[in-house]
């Protein structure tokens, strides 16, 4: 078994992916032309992907070690974005299984009604199978730990997703009815938003704070587009890098000239040029190379949402007939609801403060960049129990990057074994972590998937409390199961009656 899947995955997720999701497409009832087409688009995303990710760590290392190094900050984990969670979660044993052993664990729950949801959002699987990714390398490759993890995550989302899908409907309107979101990040942050808000309305007055979204929205024009705070930030890191540069600028000359004579004795720098060439230069190329990264991704996110929408449309016909007349819940990428105002405005108000509370965080050693483009998601389930309350939802979304820093941090030895496991296997440059000025390797983080709720008790219940861990996963699992079964039951009785 090992050797066939090593024999799988050293093709790589970008040639594993489309023979995976064209035989699934064939399986399901589609013609084998379209099935391929689909698989295709999957394997040019994670090529795009590869791309993306190699151009952040490409150019955002040095001047990431050199902000560090100048404010004294421990910030050894680079974020690499989700584009390498996604790669490193795909390009494993667990990931090669991970959507048809889902798919049918799904099918099973919802035969014996211990579930409603039909999770057709293939794309999002890579989040099930990359905290089994993590398990998996942390304890020793071992592929039942591996599902284990992975299986208890996607049992523990669709869950919840039936749980908060009457309330997430009621919220966002007619256009989501019948629909709930099995994405396990957005789920992570619902307890949060669930203890929280209560909290909040127990002070007196608060729940009346809250802010225009809409106005303020427009207000944000041109610097709400991803785009341009990716050259922002870009600008920034670029610029607190080079502070030392700034106050000694003839120091700064000395060295650029004595690097270029090191291949050409005759070199020259003059001072215009090592501000223009070397310093200006610099600054500007980071800020573009960001505000790429920040843009691309999302493009290329399309192209995986291009790949598996007819499989999962065939998914949702084949359930249709098999279950009609019963009510199901079609779980859907929340992708469908980031554009709300509320959700725009805050996550733009939380970038800037999500990299303040990096560099101020005690014990936090990741500063997050690629995984700003990834903040609008937090606020999917937290909207329906905040009601849109612009105050409320910034509060949780502070609170929760906060941890979710420490978590990420936490869980970075993991992700870094698994990414580097990967990288040697297949070449991914997705995979490929960048190195310090110093030849060290940086840390592996992301905050999509990695600081979520989620993901991190299960790490920690596997990694270190391993067969207590597994009990109590499981136990929390087959409760979670048991009484979300006797809803729907009784709900079912009262609708006969």
């Amino acid at each position: 078994m090992e050797q066939v899947f090593s024999y799988i995955i050293s093709f790589g997720a970008s040639v594993m992916m489309p023979i995976l999701f064209t035989i699934i497409g064939v399986c399901i009832g589609m013609k084998f032309g379209k099935s391929l087409k689909s698989g295709l688009y999957v394997g040019v995303g994670f090529v795009g992907l590869g791309i993306v990710t190699a151009l952040l760590t490409s150019n955002f290392g040095s001047p990431l070690d050199a902000f560090s190094k100048i404010f004294n900050l421990d910030l050894s984990v680079f974020d690499m974005g989700w584009p390498a969670a996604a790669s490193v979660a795909y390009n494993t044993a667990v990931g090669a299984l991970i959507i048809p052993i889902c798919l049918g664990i799904n099918f099973l729950m919802l035969v014996t009604k211990c579930t409603r949801t039909v999770n057709i959002d293939l794309w999002n699987y890579w989040h099930f199978a990359f905290i089994g990714a993590v398990a998996y390398f942390v304890m020793g490759q071992s592929l039942a730990w591996g599902y284990f993890a992975a299986i208890v995550c996607y049992i523990i989302t669709l869950v919840m997703a039936d749980m908060t899908a009457e309330k997430f409907q009621k919220y966002y309107g007619n256009d989501m009815e019948g629909i709930s979101i099995p994405q396990p990040f957005c789920q992570s942050f619902t307890p949060f938003a669930i203890a929280l808000n209560k909290l909040m309305d127990k002070i007196p007055g608060f729940s009346k704070l809250d802010i225009d979204a809409e106005g303020l929205k427009k207000k944000f024009g041109v610097l709400g587009e991803p785009i341009v705070l990716g050259v922002i930030v870009g600008a920034l890191i670029g610029a607190l890098a080079h502070v030392n540069d700034f106050g000694d600028m003839e120091a700064f000359r000395a060295r650029v000239e004595a690097k270029l004579q090191a291949s050409n004795p005759l070199a020259t720098v003059s001072m215009t040029d090592a501000w223009v060439k070397y310093i200006i230069k610099d600054i500007l190329f980071l800020g573009v190379t960001m505000g790429a990264v920040m843009e691309l991704i999302p493009r290329i996110t399309k192209l995986f949402i291009d790949g598996l929408k007819p499989i999962a449309e065939k998914t949702q016909e084949v359930v249709g007939r098999k279950f009609k007349g019963k009510k199901v819940y079609i779980g859907m990428s929340p992708a469908l609801v980031i554009g709300h105002p509320t959700t725009l405005v805050v996550s733009l108000l939380l970038i800037p403060v999500a990299l303040l509370l990096a560099v101020v965080l005690p014990g936090n050693q990741f500063l997050p960049l690629a995984s700003l483009a990834g903040l609008f998601y937090i606020f999917v389930m937290v909207l329906p129990f905040t009601n849109g309350n612009v105050v409320k939802t910034f509060i949780i979304g502070l609170v929760t990057v906060g941890i979710g820093l420490y978590f990420v941090t936490d869980m970075a030895p993991a992700f870094t074994k698994a990414a580097n496991s990967v990288f040697t296997a297949t070449g991914d440059a997705a995979a490929k972590i960048p190195q310090k000025a110093d030849g060290a390797q940086y840390f592996a983080g992301a905050l999509d998937f990695a600081s979520s709720l989620f993901g991190w008790v299960i790490y920690k219940c596997v990694n270190n409390l391993e067969y207590i861990g597994m009990g109590l996963l499981s136990g929390i699992t087959v409760v979670m199961v048991y009484f979300n079964r006797r809803r729907i039951v009784a709900e079912e009785r009262s609708t006969k009656k």
